[in-house]
């Protein structure tokens, strides 16, 4: 009887389609205190220089999120803590943060947002009151980015529209051209191409002229991408979420965003003026699959050799 030869299969490279891998390029991701935590090594899964977003989550302590981004400032970061205006009491507490993530993580931009919850914990219900203190400008930060909806926002505009949340976004392009301040919008998560590039259209086409950096949740098992997209008021595109759930033969393996991020690389490749410009990840199935998928399409090429 013959000996079964058993042999290592050698798989070959993934080759890198090259408008994702430029539609990667400077992509952000998200972090909490929490998850940083279980990360050992920050530099082996994310190129220097890379956006790294710190999500406040309410009842996550102050001194928690400033450590994280003195963490990930000191391993080379470009950190953009989270200012959720409907958690913070009043004017001395958001000078308390911003001159706690100044002085102690060398930060300079933020991303201001309205924040999760519904009613306001002190004197700012949104994030133009926020930008209206002046305090961001008198600390030097150089980078405000403001929140994006693409499929609406029911916190805002309570029958599923955009009017309200649109309005918001005018008045936040108007602030950019009336001050100092280096604007863009970074939204929520979707999961299909084409309500995204209508949404997108459809600001250019109202003279809303900040840069896009567009939320992709990251490779995830499917049951937890439904839990977060409908706590997070993701719309139409849940659909395709819905979809893969009734496919018995999909139900169990992981969501990857290879359709949506495919379909608007394309998109850019085609329309080089689409005012979509950078892809900001929210890695809810963890942060190293998250930058494993992004080191696999293209969008690492800058992590050291280590990581490989």
């Amino acid at each position: 009887m013959a000996l079964l030869n058993f042999r290592k299969k050698v798989e070959a490279p993934v080759a890198v389609n090259s408008d994702i891998e430029s539609f990667l390029k400077d992509f952000s991701i998200e972090v909490m205190p929490r998850t940083a935590e279980k990360v050992e090594d920050f530099p082996a899964l994310l190129p220097e220089g890379t956006r790294v977003y710190v999500a406040h989550i309410e009842g996550t302590p102050i001194e928690d999120l400033v450590a994280t981004a003195a963490r990930l400032n000191a391993d080379g970061y470009k950190v953009m803590p989270h200012f959720p205006a409907r958690i913070i009491k009043d004017r001395a507490t958001l000078a308390d943060w911003i001159a706690r993530y100044q002085g102690e993580a060398d930060v300079k931009q933020a991303l201001l947002l309205a924040g999760g919850v519904t009613a306001p914990h002190g004197d700012f219900s949104d994030s133009m009151q926020l930008m209206e203190t002046g305090l961001f400008d008198a600390a030097g930060f150089t980078n405000l980015h403001v929140a994006g909806h693409p499929e609406g926002n029911r916190d805002i505009d309570v029958k599923g529209g955009r009017l309200r949340v649109d309005e918001a976004l005018k008045w936040k392009n108007e602030f950019q051209t009336r001050t100092d301040a280096k604007m863009a919008i970074a939204t929520q998560f979707a999961f299909e191409a084409q309500p995204i590039i209508e949404w997108a259209d459809s600001l250019k086409h109202a003279g809303i002229t900040l840069p896009i950096h567009i939320g992709i949740a990251g490779p995830a098992k499917l049951q937890t991408l439904i839990k977060f997209a409908i706590a997070c008021g993701v719309g139409p595109s849940l659909k395709v979420l819905q979809k893969r759930a009734m496919d018995v033969t999909k139900l169990l393996l992981p969501y990857e965003p290879d359709d949506v991020v495919t379909a608007l690389a394309a998109h850019k490749a085609a329309h080089p003026e689409f005012n979509v410009s950078h892809v900001h990840f929210f890695p809810l199935g963890g942060i190293k699959t998250n930058a494993t998928w992004a080191q696999t399409h293209g969008g690492m090429s800058a992590v050291p050799a280590k990581a490989s």
